[in-house]
């Protein structure tokens, strides 16, 4: 367990909690800007932290463009002082009108936001040329994870070039996440990025020439960004990790190229249960840590025995373990959650502590779908 982790005022802090360490995350934030060769270079996710205060040290580092999945996430950005905002997310319905009434609200703020489909460019149209804004459209590519954007071709290239014409839309490039490449081997992740990247950069050549400037590539997450941050050669790239500023267990030490990066949350639990003889039960339920990775893999517990999870309930985590005798209840046990985005969500506000104390609490201000617009 990392010295930072253990809290000298445990005794008091209520569980489950998730503490964050800011001396960490600045660490983690200034190895990824030395990793990317300067800060101008990245957009990171706010998926992850989800926070002003996570926002703030970003920018003092010297990040001005970020991405985030919602208008709240947008919104918190900029009211963070965030110059520059995509919006990674294909807007359809009401959230068109909330884009225009964010824009209305910063207009200090650049915005941006993704097309993959005629229809929601027109639409998104209609509604900035009604509001009277012009709204940057970044084309989202499908380049093998199947889940949003449209497939690099004919099809790409002639929505790039209508949407260019369309009223309250500028196009401002091209987004590749590829969140299906997460290959521990560092060259066959390169491989796998250069595969589906020379056709994306066919398509820029042809927008291009058309006429229809790509001024950005928005590329890759966590495991690839390392393989983008050495693409120096590939002009307008911005490299897009989220998970680094907190980390997890889930990426833990898979990647050996993104050595210096601390896992920077953890979760303070309490032994509630000794109900047989080999078993501990925890008060850290799927209410506390994210329940999507598969049950053995949402936690790890730190400087324990060697364990199994059995169980993972609302309110409960329980597992076996032939030192379960060792363990009383009330004891305090610390764990990295294994996916931090969606466990962060799940807590309306953290614990920041400092020289293994606690010093303070930040609001995980966009952890809500809703702000002010």
């Amino acid at each position: 367990m990392h010295p930072a982790y253990a809290l000298a005022d445990a005794a008091d802090v209520f569980t489950p909690a998730l503490v964050l360490y800011p001396e960490l995350i600045r660490a983690n934030i200034a190895r990824v800007v030395e990793l990317a060769g300067g800060p101008g270079r990245l957009r990171p996710h706010v998926k992850t932290h989800k926070t002003r205060e996570i926002a703030r040290m970003l920018l003092d580092a010297g990040v001005t463009k970020h991405k985030c999945a919602t208008i709240a996430e947008a919104e918190m950005l900029a009211s963070a002082g965030a110059p520059d905002v995509l919006i990674a997310y294909p807007l359809v319905g009401p959230n068109i009108k909330r884009l225009a009434a964010l824009m209305t609200a910063f207009p200090g703020t650049t915005f941006s936001v993704l097309i993959d489909h005629p229809d929601s460019a027109k639409a998104l149209s209609a509604g900035m040329a009604a509001a009277g804004h012009t709204v940057g459209v970044v084309l989202d590519l499908d380049v093998g994870q199947h889940r949003t954007g449209i497939a690099v071709g004919d099809g790409a290239l002639s929505l790039y070039l209508a949407a260019a014409k369309l009223p309250g839309l500028r196009p401002d490039g091209f987004q590749a996440y590829d969140g299906h490449n997460h290959q521990p081997d560092r060259a066959d992740r390169e491989a796998a990025v250069r595969g589906f990247l020379a056709p994306v950069l066919e398509l820029r050549a042809a927008a291009e020439k058309a006429g229809v400037p790509v001024p950005r590539l928005v590329c890759g997450g966590t495991p690839t960004f390392p393989i983008f941050a050495g693409m120096t050669d590939v002009p307008g790239v911005e490299c897009s990790p989220g998970t680094f500023v907190l980390h997890d267990a889930g990426y833990g030490g898979k990647f050996a190229d993104l050595a210096g990066i601390t896992p920077a949350a953890v979760l303070v639990t309490r032994v509630i249960s000794r109900p047989t003889a080999d078993r501990v039960t925890f008060d850290l339920g799927n209410k506390a840590v994210a329940a999507d990775p598969p049950m053995e893999r949402r936690v790890h517990l730190l400087d324990f025995p060697e364990y199994r999870t059995v169980g993972h309930n609302e309110e409960h985590l329980i597992v076996e373990t032939a030192g379960a005798a060792k363990y009383a209840p009330g004891d305090v046990v610390y764990a990295l959650p294994g996916h931090v985005c969606p466990t962060v969500a799940l807590h309306r506000e953290v614990l920041v502590a400092e020289g293994n104390r606690v010093v303070g609490r930040w609001a995980v201000a966009a952890r809500d779908r809703v702000l002010t617009v």
